[in-house]
């Protein structure tokens, strides 16, 4: 098992920046692939960023393209989600994903999830 802890959500203005960490944890973590998905209310959850461990190879959804940055530290097994010129739209739970498969296009299925941190942006 994998466990993934995050931190880091908060409230924000339209504009502003958070910083979302997620350190995973377990025997069988593999440092393969993390990521973020997000949910916002009433709509499913959505990919946000996702990112190869070996090779650093960062993938994106178009809609965050420009704004976020996903990252990673090795030798704290932490994956990082600078999100700057925050959107209202950008409101959501967080989720951060470990695991799974990824496809070389990013189309990306985590085999674990973290419980979830609010982003709230205000207008």
């Amino acid at each position: 098992q994998v466990q993934l802890v995050e931190s880091g959500g908060g409230l924000v203005q339209a504009g502003g920046s958070l910083r979302l960490s997620c350190t995973a944890s377990g025997r069988t973590f593999s440092r393969y692939v993390m990521g973020w998905f997000r949910q916002a209310p009433g709509k499913e959850r959505e990919f946000v960023a996702a990112i190869r461990w070996s090779g650093g190879r960062t993938y994106y959804a178009d809609s965050v393209k420009g704004r976020f940055t996903i990252s990673r530290d090795n030798a704290k097994n932490t994956v990082y989600l600078q999100m700057n010129s925050l959107k209202p739209e950008d409101t959501a739970v967080y989720y951060c994903a470990a695991e799974g498969a990824i496809s070389y296009t990013g189309a990306y299925f985590p085999d674990y999830w973290g419980q979830g941190t609010q982003v709230t942006v205000s207008s």
